[in-house]
């Protein structure tokens, strides 16, 4: 996983988390729920990236490449 894809991931996460508590704090379950949804979107794309990871170090070691 590129950093630059790190970065934007956590920035979804953490954007997803403060919608959340702002619709928590206020009532707003719209909110609340487009928040919880940035986090489950960020955690998918985590898990794509670390399976592309784990398939090219698979790939390197069968290649020889490091």
């Amino acid at each position: 996983m590129g950093v630059q894809d790190k970065f934007t991931n956590k920035a979804e996460e953490l954007k997803g988390r403060g919608k959340e508590a702002a619709g928590a704090a206020t009532g707003d379950d719209d909110l609340k729920d487009e928040g919880r949804g940035d986090q489950a979107s960020s955690g998918v794309k985590k898990g794509v990236e670390k399976a592309k990871d784990k398939a090219n170090e698979v790939a390197d070691k069968i290649t020889g490449d490091h």
